[in-house]
């Protein structure tokens, strides 16, 4: 290997290293952070990689687990609980990566980056009992406008709620979708 391509391999190390770095310690997850910690510039770190989405794709990877992993419903026939399970699991592993995942929606919100849509599989888990229809449908993408990160914030930022009150809260309004307001 040539020694040009071998210091173009340290260098996108030292980004990947670094952008894991921040993950891990929740820290601001930005372009500049991450060149800042790896120590390159931020034109070299956007040389590697295109967006921070991509950047975090690529290094951090995607550590959702599976639906039936994050939450298990093995025996859990009501619709209700299941709701429930999933928008607190929901809530809990966003503010769990708080800030990689702010990082993520921003970056999706300004045309930066697509993000992946991990609500859907678990709203898709919650539903399982239910036959494929237009209502399961319909209360599908009413639940998706509950069960998001711009949500989870929404409570965190606006409301001011704590961790705690705003994961209560995100699962209360999960639930009222699929019974009713109370």
């Amino acid at each position: 290997m040539a020694v040009r391509t071998r210091q173009k391999e340290r260098t996108r190390q030292a980004i990947a290293a670094a952008a894991q770095e921040l993950v891990v310690g929740n820290a601001e997850v930005t372009m500049p952070a991450v060149a800042a910690r790896a120590g390159v510039s931020e034109a070299t770190a956007y040389r590697y990689y295109p967006d921070l989405v991509t950047l975090l794709r690529e290094t951090v990877g995607d550590t959702w687990p599976a639906p039936a992993e994050m939450v298990p419903l093995d025996g859990v026939d009501d619709l209700t609980e299941r709701v429930a399970r999933v928008a607190t699991a929901f809530a809990e592993r966003t503010i769990g990566h708080e800030a990689t995942v702010r990082a993520i929606v921003a970056a999706s919100l300004t045309g930066r980056g697509t993000r992946a849509a991990h609500r859907f599989a678990l709203i898709e888990h919650a539903l399982t009992p239910l036959p494929e229809s237009p209502t399961r449908a319909a209360l599908a993408t009413r639940l998706a406008v509950v069960i998001s990160a711009e949500s989870v914030f929404t409570l965190l930022d606006l409301c001011g709620l704590d961790p705690d009150a705003a994961t209560a809260a995100l699962r209360d309004t999960a639930v009222a979708v699929v019974t009713g307001p109370a």
